[in-house]
């Protein structure tokens, strides 16, 4: 039986040319000044210290940090460094009305009617929690994160390794069989199986013709009875 369902953003609840063509360039117009105006704060010096270890540049100025987040940026690096200073400039645009957060028609009502069944719902994305928190908040259907018992991000692993989905397990307290991870990228879906869980492939576009997991065009097609071990 499904007693938690953990959902992917980008190309699963999101059009994928949201992030693309909307956040992306938003946060790259903005970083370098955030940054230079920010970076005494005791938040954005924490995450740029982190950049610091993670680059292997302990000694890396500010400047060159900021040479670093454009190349993490144009290699569409996931780090949880860049992923943290892109969610903080982009609170400033949805609290600013510049954009909501981009949600596929059939998401929300198979929200509510999952949460109505009493299974929990979890969002694991690259992205920040802050950014999905953001998102979700801030969403094209309004602020809908009462609907979800908690966020996943990169501080839990990478979303391709097997053992990230073993820790989201063991912070959600739901065995692996319990555990749906819905997500458009099969080799997340892969990672997810190995670690014994249920899985769901959301494609929006053409289907995947290597992938070995059950696929739907929406979540209005999911049905947790089928996916239930």
């Amino acid at each position: 039986m499904i007693r938690a369902i953990v959902t992917d953003i980008e190309g699963t609840t999101t059009d994928i040319r949201f992030v693309h063509n909307v956040l992306f360039p938003y946060a790259r117009e903005r970083l370098a000044g955030f940054i230079a105006g920010h970076q005494h704060e005791e938040q954005i010096k924490a995450i740029l210290s982190d950049l610091r270890v993670e680059t292997g540049e302990p000694q890396a100025t500010t400047e060159r940090l900021i040479e670093v987040l454009f190349r993490f940026m144009d290699e569409d690096r996931k780090s949880t460094a860049l992923k943290a200073l892109q969610g903080l400039i982009w609170r400033d645009g949805y609290v600013n009305g510049n954009f909501t957060g981009h949600l596929y028609a059939d998401v929300l009502p198979a929200f509510k009617a999952w949460q109505q069944q009493g299974v929990a719902l979890y969002v694991y994305s690259s992205g920040s929690v802050s950014a999905q928190k953001l998102l979700f908040g801030y969403s094209d259907e309004g602020d809908i994160t009462p609907v979800f018992s908690g966020y996943f991000d990169t501080h839990v692993g990478a979303k391709r390794d097997v053992q990230s989905y073993h820790n989201i397990a063991a912070q959600t307290g739901k065995a692996g069989h319990e555990l749906l991870f819905l997500s458009d990228i099969r080799q997340e879906l892969d990672a997810a199986r190995e670690a014994g869980w249920q899985t769901v492939q959301l494609i929006r576009g053409e289907a995947d013709t290597q992938s070995v997991h059950p696929q739907v065009n929406g979540f209005d097609e999911i049905t947790l009875e089928q996916v239930s071990p």
